[in-house]
């Protein structure tokens, strides 16, 4: 086994940043109070949740808007979906054929009791047809939430998050976006966009694990999912997380003043990637990429006649850790829900390999997997047959 290893499972998670970790230590120690608590203790976790609220709101450009603590960019999901079906018992869902699994499985316990949940397709790139869409919102006046992804956590893919908001605006419906992947990535302005609710996540930018946002801009009401003390002005009940929310805040700052830098330094390395496996390996077939935009920072593509489980295993052994599709799907290498929304099938859409870079990600790792991949490829062939 190699003793080298490269992280390129960054759409997964990534490690958490030193100054992110120093950000959080105060609150691993001396002050480690309930923020409910009207002790000096308690004032002082109080006062941190506060100020890191503040701080992403205003790194994010959404002073005005409200930031309702969560312990997942799952559980943003699920209150913006559940929460507003609860809210408006007879109205109606939209959501794209791409979802993350958390809007999927949500809609679905929806459509299970009778609500009315629409889906509606994507193209051959992976992008949401809007014609499909339109025809999709409702015309009688109900209540409508439309769902659609910043970005997509297999492929990619940047979706037409402003010209979706304006056609909401349009017909009265509210936007709710996941910008977990693109956060960080790509600029997530949720003013200028026109986007409704945005669901957040930490772990996605060098930041903690379990602890994300949802945030909300204007007057929208949603009804918690989460009951209890009250906390997050009623949306989200428990014990607040001050430490990881301070960590939380921290990545995102720290994200945000390196977006143009990053984005530009992971691109080129995505990019050269992609064009030596490509040289390589010719039969590769890129998802995404004719796409009118793509995180910097991802690669998907699929590998035809091979056996993907021992593929992925070889690179295991050889110190290189990448995932199948999305990290969601708990360990299934099974044929992705997006490569099918696709019309992709057979080998194109069940052997697919997602490559994601990060903060930690330098030239020599790049180096290394297009030394490597195909060698695992050719071995892996040869068992095979």
């Amino acid at each position: 086994m190699s003793k080298r290893t490269i992280y390129l499972d960054y759409a997964a998670t990534s490690p958490l940043r030193p100054q992110v970790r120093d950000a959080m230590q105060p609150f691993l120690n001396a002050s480690f109070g309930n923020p409910s608590s009207i002790h000096i203790y308690g004032r002082e976790a109080r006062v941190a949740v506060e100020v890191a609220r503040r701080r992403i709101l205003q790194t994010l450009g959404t002073e005005s808007a409200r930031l309702v603590i969560t312990g997942s960019g799952s559980e943003a999901d699920n209150l913006a979906v559940l929460g507003f079906a609860r809210c408006h018992p007879g109205g109606c869902m939209i959501r794209s054929s791409i979802e993350h699994k958390a809007v999927i499985a949500a809609t679905g316990a929806l459509q299970r009791t009778g609500y009315d949940v629409r889906i509606a397709s994507v193209d051959g790139r992976g992008v949401v047809e809007l014609s499909s869409l339109a025809a999709l919102l409702p015309t009688d006046g109900r209540p409508a939430l439309v769902s659609v992804m910043w970005a997509n956590n297999e492929t990619g893919v940047v979706q037409p998050v402003s010209t979706i908001a304006d056609l909401c605006r349009e017909r009265g419906a509210i936007f709710h976006s996941d910008a977990v992947q693109a956060l960080g990535k790509v600029p997530v302005e949720m003013e200028s966009a026109g986007v409704d609710l945005v669901a957040l996540s930490a772990h996605k930018l060098g930041g903690p694990k379990g602890v994300g946002a949802l945030i909300i801009r204007g007057a929208i009401e949603l009804e918690p999912i989460v009951y209890g003390g009250g906390q997050e002005s009623g949306l989200r009940s428990g014990t607040e997380n001050v430490a990881a929310i301070a960590g939380f805040a921290e990545a995102i700052n720290l994200s945000a003043g390196e977006l143009i830098g990053e984005a530009s330094r992971m691109k080129m390395l995505r990019d050269r990637l992609q064009t030596e496996l490509q040289a390589a390996i010719p039969e590769i077939v890129v998802h995404g990429a004719q796409a009118p935009d793509r995180l910097p920072n991802l690669l998907n593509f699929s590998i035809p006649a091979i056996d993907i489980e021992a593929t992925l295993t070889s690179l295991d052994l050889e110190g290189i850790c990448v995932s199948s599709g999305s990290a969601c799907t708990t360990g299934s290498v099974a044929a992705s829900h997006v490569m099918q929304a696709m019309g992709l099938a057979g080998d194109l859409a069940a052997n697919t390999i997602r490559l994601s870079l990060g903060w930690g990600t330098q030239e020599e790792d790049i180096e290394y997997v297009v030394d490597v991949f195909p060698r695992i490829v050719r071995r892996v062939r040869e068992f095979v047959t």
